[in-house]
């Protein structure tokens, strides 16, 4: 079946005017000032007048089935739901692990991606969770990469209490073996980097550099987390690596000043991106080290951020840019642009998304599916 896309205000992430879609077996087929609908074929049309339309929002670090456990057990946090996901605005997701990779597991994690998949959403993962050596479904981190399919690098973290503070050594290994194992089945190779708070935690990386390791397989995350990581993060930029901010947390509500500090500073808006950290535990621990709270970030931060994007006179392109098409950059997908070939993967806001005050999502569209409409879920999953 055919679906029209009528009317739409268009941004591929750059702004086209108002234009129409034709999709066909998930991928845009053409994009016309006008089409007209299709006679003597199946052809549903959706009038998007009114709506800003650009490509999907694509969050790569999302803990899929829970993170948390660090108060025990009952401070696991409960897997998300595929509607949850719809609400965020995303059509497609990253899982990861966190601080537990022993009660969770790279397995677990593979079957949500599969189920959102079958579900209607893209999904993809990282091998690995905090821990080294690293724990993977086949038994090695190359074979993850070359024999599962949905697998885009390794989870790691660097700089914080709860890692397993790897040598330069081990860090340089798996990084030869996202490298190779990326080489062999065509994926860019991803070391994502939970960045803690203790002291230096760019050096390491930075050494890895050094000693030649491309710097377009490094992916270091939580980077607005205080000032010392972010300075850091900005050299690390400026020499042509990618750099995500978290908007969801305690500690990193408002990220519109970092990204226009960063720019200010020579970063380009191409080496930034933006990730939620949605559904992953935010433990508070006191100066013993004892955990004394704990709470779940929310999944939809990103979709919560524009506005404050927005009132930073960054504009949509600028905003489609760090939470689609930077994104699909950094980890090796082809996504995040509207043309005619790419798949068709929308999200839609009202036009009254430019005042700057109220940012309404609209629809979401994944591989051509109408996931929402007019605000109203259409498609939930299995047990919804």
């Amino acid at each position: 079946m055919f679906l029209l896309i009528k009317n739409a205000e268009l941004y591929t992430p750059e702004y086209l005017g108002k234009k129409d879609l034709l999709i066909c077996s998930g991928k845009i087929v053409a994009i016309e000032d006008q089409i007209d609908r299709l006679a003597n074929v199946e052809c549903r049309v959706l009038n998007l007048d009114g709506s800003i339309v650009g490509p999907g929002l694509i969050d790569q670090h999302v803990h899929l089935i829970g993170g948390g456990g660090e108060g025990g057990y009952a401070t696991r946090v409960p897997q998300l739901m595929f509607s949850d996901l719809v609400k965020a605005g995303l059509t497609s997701v990253v899982g990861i692990l966190g601080t537990d990779g022993i009660t969770r597991s790279p397995k677990d994690l593979y079957a949500k991606v599969k189920a959102l998949e079958i579900e209607g959403l893209n999904a993809f993962m990282h091998t690995g969770s905090y821990e080294v050596p690293t724990r993977t479904i086949t038994g090695s981190i190359r074979d993850d990469m070359v024999y599962v399919d949905k697998v885009l690098g390794v989870k790691v973290a660097l700089a914080d209490h709860r890692c397993s503070f790897p040598s330069t050594e081990v860090l340089a290994q798996m990084v030869s073996d996202i490298r190779i194992g990326g080489m062999v089945s065509g994926k860019k190779g991803i070391l994502h980097i939970h960045m803690g708070d203790l002291p230096n935690p760019m050096a390491q990386i930075n050494q890895l550099t050094a000693m030649g390791l491309p710097i377009h397989h490094f992916s270091p995350t939580h980077i607005n987390r205080n000032e010392a990581i972010f300075e850091e993060a900005i050299d690390f930029a400026k020499r042509g690596g990618h750099i995500d901010l978290t908007s969801g947390g305690s500690w990193l509500e408002n990220i519109a000043p970092r990204i226009r500090h960063a720019l200010s500073n020579g970063v380009p808006l191409s080496q930034m991106t933006i990730s939620s950290d949605g559904n992953g535990s935010m433990p508070k621990f006191n100066e013993k080290g004892e955990m004394v709270g704990v709470t779940a970030a929310n999944v939809d931060s990103n979709l919560k951020s524009i506005p404050n994007l927005l009132d930073a006179d960054l504009n949509m392109t600028n905003i489609f840019s760090l939470l689609s098409t930077n994104v699909a950059d950094s980890v090796g997908l082809a996504k995040g642009r509207i043309a005619v070939g790419c798949d068709a993967d929308f999200t839609a806001f009202s036009h009254s998304a430019l005042s700057r005050h109220d940012v309404e999502l609209s629809h979401v569209i994944s591989r051509g599916q109408v996931l929402m409409s007019e605000g109203e879920i259409l498609v939930q999953g299995t047990f919804e």
